[in-house]
């Protein structure tokens, strides 16, 4: 299979500005003539070898950075924006969309912002009876989805809420830590039968928290509080550089970020990682050495994506019962729709039929890239007779390249081409003609009709 090029102009050019180094400067310290960086920054030229050497000597770069990780987010997202009806007539060929990502991407992102604002303005006009003479009638972005963006193009990993998290423990277990700073702010832990899992009174400087909590869910509200409290100088800081566009945005990421600190606590970034290479990614025995539940230490594999000591790059989704998805990222080429649920032929949506098990699955996207992915359900009870249990299932997956550093691939033939399964991203953008569970037409396509047969759908796909 011939190498594929590396075409990274915005990434390059990112760097040079912010380096404060002309073309110039930045030519002559890689090495290069100033016309084929010209040509390099606006990708007319790939990346090559002797520059991908220089950028790590010279700036010490983690090469992998330069990988295409963003721009091919920024395709999937504007490739399924572009199989909305409006564009039908007018949809752009595949190639402007990667060129467009790579060479201007702050472009593809104000189209997914318009494109957003454009499906809530048509939102509030199919319920104008509950909208007419409100005052907050107006067009706004969503601001979950404006959080759940930030999160998913910065990869998922925030370096310096992470390092702040991975050092706050110091020789201390997590829980011993949290406390330790609570007590040190004058906050008293208190735990009782509550509703919900965490309340805290800052006039009282108590902070209550649910016993029918699992010990895990307690230990990650003792952490999240601590973030609340006590980094939340970085916080504010990190929320400044995010510029959201609203104080509900605002308010939401803050609290996904401590969030975030909370998770990073439990499972320190390189006892995590060096942990989860040695035992190959079992995520019971990860559960189990970090006090943390399934689906923590799942979400957590995803994140590690720190410059320099890169993980294994996982994604990871959970969807309901109905298969919305409440949580997606992806550090693979492997992107999930924007809008709808996930493809019905995943094996996430068979894990709600085998409770506790582990279900595996080798997939192929219809891109030709093949994927190892493990689901497996997620029960959160209520805690005490009749209260409801919420039901999730979880998929944590990679690229079957790496299946060497998975212990679930144990026993999986992964050289044999009939063992993987067809999967897309959701019914409208797929391409494939023949799946048996297409719920919708691909809007790409041209259907034929024909009355005077059936097969197992109603129309062909031209």
């Amino acid at each position: 299979m011939a190498q594929q090029k590396l075409y990274a102009g915005a990434k390059l050019r990112e760097m040079r500005l912010r380096l404060s180094l002309t073309q110039k400067e930045f030519a002559a310290k890689l090495g290069v003539s100033l016309p084929y960086l010209n040509q390099m920054e606006n990708n007319n030229r790939p990346v090559s070898t002797t520059v991908v050497l220089a950028l790590a000597q010279e700036f010490g770069l983690d090469v992998t950075e330069l990988s295409a990780g963003d721009s091919e987010r920024l395709v999937s997202d504007m490739r399924e924006v572009m199989a909305d009806p409006v564009f039908a007539d007018d949809a752009p060929p595949m190639a402007d969309l990667r060129l467009t990502a790579s060479n201007a991407p702050a472009l593809a992102r104000a189209l997914l912002t318009l494109h957003r604002a454009y499906r809530q303005t048509h939102e509030r006009l199919a319920s104008l009876d509950e909208a007419l003479g409100r005052e907050d009638a107006r067009i706004q972005a969503s601001p979950w989805e404006e959080v759940r963006d930030f999160f998913h193009y910065c990869d998922n990993y925030i370096d310096a809420v992470d390092r702040a998290a991975e050092n706050f423990c110091g020789r201390l277990d997590a829980r011993t830590a949290a406390i330790a700073a609570l007590d040190q702010a004058g906050i008293s832990v208190v735990f009782g039968d509550i509703d919900g899992l965490r309340k805290f009174d800052p006039a009282g400087k108590v902070l209550r928290l649910s016993n029918r909590a699992s010990p895990q869910t307690q230990l990650f509200q003792l952490l999240l509080q601590v973030a609340l409290l006590r980094q939340n100088d970085l916080l504010e800081a990190t929320l400044d550089f995010a510029k959201f566009h609203s104080e509900a945005a605002r308010s939401i990421a803050k609290i996904g970020l401590a969030n975030y600190f909370a998770g990073a606590a439990m499972m320190p970034y390189r006892q995590f990682l060096d942990a989860a290479v040695e035992c190959r990614h079992d995520l019971e025995l990860l559960s189990t050495r970090f006090g943390a539940s399934i689906e923590q230490v799942a979400h957590r594999l995803s994140t590690l994506q720190r410059p320099g000591a890169k993980g294994v790059p996982f994604f990871f989704v959970r969807v309901d019962q109905a298969g919305t998805i409440t949580k997606r990222h992806s550090a693979t080429r492997l992107q999930f729709a924007r809008f709808g649920g996930a493809c019905p032929l995943w094996n996430v949506h068979r894990a709600f039929e085998t409770p506790g098990r582990f279900l595996r699955q080798l997939a192929e996207t219809p891109d030709g890239v093949r994927y190892i992915s493990l689901a497996r359900d997620v029960s959160k009870p209520g805690g005490s007779f009749g209260s409801p249990v919420r039901r999730y299932a979880i998929a944590l997956g990679c690229e079957v390249r790496h299946a060497d550093a998975l212990v679930y691939a144990d026993t999986l033939d992964v050289s044999q081409d009939s063992a993987y399964e067809p999967i897309g991203i959701s019914c409208r953008i797929c391409e494939r003609r023949d799946c048996h569970q297409r719920s919708v037409p691909p809007l790409e396509r041209r259907l034929r009709i024909n009355t005077d047969q059936r097969g197992v759908l109603p129309y062909e796909v031209s």
